[in-house]
C-alpha cells in the first residue's frame, strides 16, 4: 500500500513518464536537487509507466499526457483509478490543457493537474501536495474549471441595485486586502505574480495566501478561487 505522508521515512520516491528525454532530464534534475525526493525509476511510454510503478512502488508517478502505449489518462486510471486495490498516486504534468482531460484525471484519482510551462516551483509545490493528501491544479486551469455559468440579468441583478453592488450577501470573514488577495489567486497569479501587483514580496504574497486559506477553512489555491466565485 502507499505510505501516508506521516509515516513515510525518507525522501519521496517519484518514478517519471514522459516519452521526451529532455523533459525527464529537466524533471530529475528539478526534482532530484530538492532533499526530500529523489527519482527511482523513468519510463518513456505508458504501458512501462504501469509495469514500473507496480514493480517499484514509488510514492508518486509524474506522468505526461500524450504518451505511446497508453496516455497519462490510462496511466492514472490503471495506477489510481476506482476499484484500484493498492493505488499508486500519479500527478499529471502536461503540456495540453483541455478541461475533459483535467477532469478525467481528476475523476480517476489524480492528485494533481499541472502545465510544464507553469515552471520548476509549481512542481515541487504539485509533488509535495500530492504527499500532503492535497490536489494542486495549475491557476491558469483553476479560473476555467471554476468559472461560473454565464447567468441571465434578473432586474434584482441590473447595474446599480443593492443586490447587484452586495452580490450574495453573505458577510465576508477576510479584510479588504484578503480579500483582494483571493480575487488575484482566483485570476490565476502565482505568489510571484500577486506580489508584483500589490507592490509587496512574493514571500509576504504567500503569508497573504496561507491566511486567506485558513480564515476560508480551505485547503488550496483551488479552494480560495471557488470562495471567490461563489461570491462572484
Amino acid at each position: 500500500m502507499t505510505t501516508s505522508a506521516c509515516e513515510r521515512s525518507g525522501p519521496t520516491r517519484i518514478l517519471l513518464a514522459d516519452d521526451q528525454d529532455d523533459v525527464r532530464s529537466g524533471f530529475r534534475l528539478i526534482l532530484g536537487s530538492q532533499p526530500d525526493m529523489t527519482i527511482v525509476g523513468e519510463a518513456a511510454d505508458g504501458l512501462t509507466a504501469v509495469a514500473l510503478a507496480r514493480e517499484l512502488r514509488p510514492d508518486l508517478v509524474v506522468a505526461d499526457i500524450r504518451m505511446p502505449g497508453l496516455d497519462g489518462l490510462e496511466v492514472t486510471r490503471r495506477l489510481t483509478g476506482p476499484g484500484v486495490p493498492d493505488p499508486v498516486p500519479v500527478l499529471i504534468v502536461t503540456t495540453f490543457d483541455h478541461d475533459d482531460q483535467v477532469r478525467t484525471a481528476l475523476r480517476d484519482g489524480a492528485c494533481g493537474f499541472l502545465l510544464k510551462r507553469s515552471g520548476p516551483g509549481l512542481l515541487i509545490e504539485g509533488v509535495r501536495a500530492a504527499m500532503s493528501g492535497d490536489v494542486l491544479i495549475s491557476p491558469q486551469l483553476t479560473v476555467r474549471l471554476l468559472q461560473p455559468p454565464e447567468r441571465p440579468v434578473r432586474p434584482a441583478d441590473a447595474p446599480g441595485t443593492a443586490a447587484a453592488r452586495s452580490g450574495p450577501g453573505r458577510e465576508s470573514p477576510l479584510t479588504p486586502r484578503e480579500a483582494e488577495i483571493a480575487r488575484l489567486v482566483a485570476d490565476g497569479l502565482t505568489n510571484a505574480e500577486i506580489g508584483a501587483a500589490l507592490f509587496i514580496s512574493p514571500g509576504t504574497a504567500k503569508t497573504h495566501v496561507a491566511n486567506v486559506q485558513a480564515k476560508l477553512r480551505v485547503r488550496n489555491r483551488v479552494g480560495i478561487a471557488a470562495w471567490h466565485f461563489d461570491r462572484a
